[in-house]
């Protein structure tokens, strides 16, 4: 494997450069050999390689880890070694990036390194937590147990966004659907029956008139119109890339009607079963709150977080600095208070995150019921208005022939 190094000499002078070796420690001890001392190391990743280009357009589902943690805790527990399973595991991937990764972890593990240090050469892939556990039941000898329950809380993250996306998808189709028949409906045939309304020199009605002249608005401007929609959209996107952007969106996701509370309880629940996770398995709060605080996917809350970790530094615990917040629900501040009296703390907060989720999947599915009759009226209400716009006209032109 490649490695990336900054050295100092023994007369001081800085050198960097690049050396293949089995793991870091082969690097360090080949540098102290030659008389440099080691500034920095990590590991040399080209900026165009086909292996970078391979995980760039076949990423790794999470699926594929879920699986792949499964199947390695199942092998342990039969009594086959690690490298062993590993290579069997590898064997029969069918993700190609996946099964790279793995090859350069047997690699690693061969040459001496610990399970969880050669996942950590992957952070795009193995989340930082799942690391840090499996460390930890690296050294306790219940690596087995370990790697079933990231599998547990990996797939149950799977499942909230999957039911996010199911409640989004909907709305998104159907708004595109609504927009594309609507625009058929004012650009086209409105304005063939405007040409027969004025050969007829018909009297047209009011709201005839006013659909007719929104009619000519589009067909005139309708590339001006597109253009600022693009650049509507663009500039929102760009925005939303910035530090304040995401800010003020996770903001806003937060806030939407019922969406809203769906997303903050499958937010504390991730905050709750990343906390049960890694308490159960012997880290301390202090180590804890920090990798909860980087795997929130909202800025908000990561913040709300944050804030709660300065002040459990403090001395103040976790349940005090919770209830100055009211993103965090009364009843998780409540269930933490009595986990921190009770030194219960792990399983007190996993009945908190289970109960979240079972809120968040019954409104969940409350909406997916509610968006598709309220979706099918909004419809029917724009095709409607057309539909009478042009009706009345008819009318109005029948009553004037007698």
């Amino acid at each position: 494997m490649q490695y990336q190094y900054v050295a100092a000499s023994e007369a001081g002078e800085i050198v960097k450069g690049k050396i293949a070796a089995a793991s870091e420690a082969a690097v360090a001890e080949m540098m102290n050999f030659a008389g440099f001392r080691l500034i920095n190391l990590k590991p040399y990743v080209p900026f165009f390689s086909l292996g970078k280009l391979s995980t760039q357009f076949f990423p790794v589902k999470p699926a594929d880890i879920i699986m792949f943690f499964r199947q390695l805790a199942l092998l342990l527990e039969s009594g086959i070694n690690i490298i062993t399973s590993l290579e069997l595991l590898r064997e029969q991937m069918g993700s190609r990036s996946l099964k790279k990764v793995v090859g350069e972890i047997v690699t690693d593990v061969r040459a001496g390194n610990q399970l969880s240090v050669s996942m950590a050469r992957h952070p795009d892939i193995f989340p930082a937590m799942a690391i840090r556990s499996l460390s930890i039941g690296e050294q306790t000898g219940g690596l087995e147990t370990m790697l079933r329950q990231i599998s547990d809380y990996m797939e149950r993250e799977v499942a909230t966004q999957k039911g996010i996306k199911g409640a989004l998808m909907y709305p998104m189709i159907a708004g595109i659907v609504a927009i594309v028949v609507v625009a058929v409906l004012m650009i086209v045939v409105l304005p063939a029956f405007a040409g027969l309304y004025s050969d007829l020199g018909a009297q047209l009605p009011a709201i005839t008139r006013i659909m007719m002249s929104i009619s000519d608005l589009l067909k005139a401007h309708i590339l001006h119109i597109l253009l600022g929609i693009f650049i509507v959209g663009g500039t929102g996107a760009v925005y939303i890339k910035t530090p304040n952007g995401r800010y003020q969106f996770d903001r806003i996701l937060l806030k939407v009607p019922m969406l809203g509370r769906v997303r903050l309880l499958n937010e504390l629940s991730r905050a709750c079963r990343s906390i049960s996770l890694l308490y159960t398995a012997g880290l301390p709060l202090t180590e804890i709150m920090p990798m909860v605080v980087q795997g929130s996917g909202n800025r908000v809350m990561a913040e709300a977080l944050y804030d709660v970790q300065t002040e459990m530094l403090k001395g103040e615990g976790l349940a005090k600095p919770m209830a100055k917040n009211p993103l965090f629900l009364p009843m998780m501040v409540q269930m933490v208070k009595v986990g921190e009296e009770t030194g219960t703390l792990d399983s007190s907060i996993l009945a908190v995150a289970q109960n979240y989720e079972a809120e968040a999947q019954d409104k969940t599915k409350t909406i997916i019921g509610i968006i598709p009759p309220a979706m099918t009226i909004v419809i029917a209400g724009f095709v409607g208005l057309i539909a009478v716009s042009m009706v009345s006209a008819m009318y109005g032109m029948y009553g004037q022939a007698f």
